[in-house]
């Protein structure tokens, strides 16, 4: 009897400590991604500095680009935005003045230049009397739904304290071809406003410098023609955070305006707050 007892309370002892035993730990759960809205003149500098982001902290960053306006819209009615990076400060404003956001803060500054086709002769100097002409077919963004759409009609207004009657010749005149609800978008891969270029849609576009710049990379044909002083519409470019959101959206935006980020962004064309 002896003989069997150490061995069965050995055995019995064992069983006791499985018993107690912790269970294994389960794998910590990924964090969920933070939801960021951008503008679309944002999206190359925002996938780079986004991914830079994901790689040092962990957090997973999705983005959603579009036309600042339309974003604005979408958010009002229920998308799941926890950050709102606008090519202004209005729209991120009006969302906060509704309620439930928090009031924007200027990261980056832009400006607009002209894009315009091969067979174009215009300088800087010669740029009003070429959008002035009745054979330039004049394209801009949507006003309203793009802030770029805005901007170009604040230079109009501008124009016209240069030469009268020059805004009611550009307003009539101005082909609002891209940041509407149902403008055409470009096949997939290609920048929108080389492409409208490309297409011939119009001999002149008003848009971001940055844009132009990235345009004309992808077709080196089109010319960069920077806008006069006179004529010069600063944009400043906001972005807000949802009331609630969790620290990682903070965070997020702390990193838009991190030396770092900074430093892509100028390597970019756009300039600092």
């Amino acid at each position: 009897m002896h003989r069997w007892m150490p061995r069965a309370l050995a055995a019995g002892a064992m069983l006791a400590m499985a018993g107690c035993a912790s269970p294994p730990a389960e794998p910590a759960a990924a964090p969920a991604a933070l939801q960021v809205y951008a503008a679309g003149s944002l999206r190359e500098v925002f996938t780079e500095v986004a991914a830079a982001h994901q790689a040092r902290t962990g957090q997973p960053v999705e983005l959603s680009f579009g036309a600042s306006g339309l974003l604005r819209e979408r958010i009002e009615q229920g998308a799941p935005a926890q950050v709102f990076a606008s090519a202004d400060t209005q729209h991120p404003a009006r969302l906060a003045a509704r309620g439930g956001w928090q009031a924007p803060v200027v990261f980056v500054r832009n400006g607009l230049c002209a894009l315009a086709a091969e067979q174009v002769r215009t300088t800087p100097a010669t740029l009003l009397a070429t959008l002035l002409r009745p054979d330039i077919r004049l394209g801009t963004s949507t006003p309203l739904a793009d802030p770029s759409g805005d901007y170009a009609w604040e230079l109009f207004r501008r124009a016209e304290a240069v030469q009268p009657g020059a805004f009611a010749v550009l307003e009539a005149k101005a082909l609002q071809l891209t940041g509407g609800a149902s403008s055409p978008k470009p096949p997939a891969g290609r920048g929108t406003y080389a492409w409208v270029m490309e297409q011939g849609q119009a001999d002149v576009f008003l848009t971001y410098c940055t844009n132009a710049i990235a345009s004309q990379r992808e077709l080196p044909r089109l010319q960069v023609v920077q806008v006069p002083p006179a004529l010069q519409v600063g944009a400043a470019y906001g972005v807000s955070v949802r009331s609630g959101a969790p620290p990682a959206a903070h965070a997020f935006v702390r990193a838009l305006l991190s030396e770092s980020a900074q430093a892509v962004f100028k390597r970019m064309g756009f300039a600092a707050p």
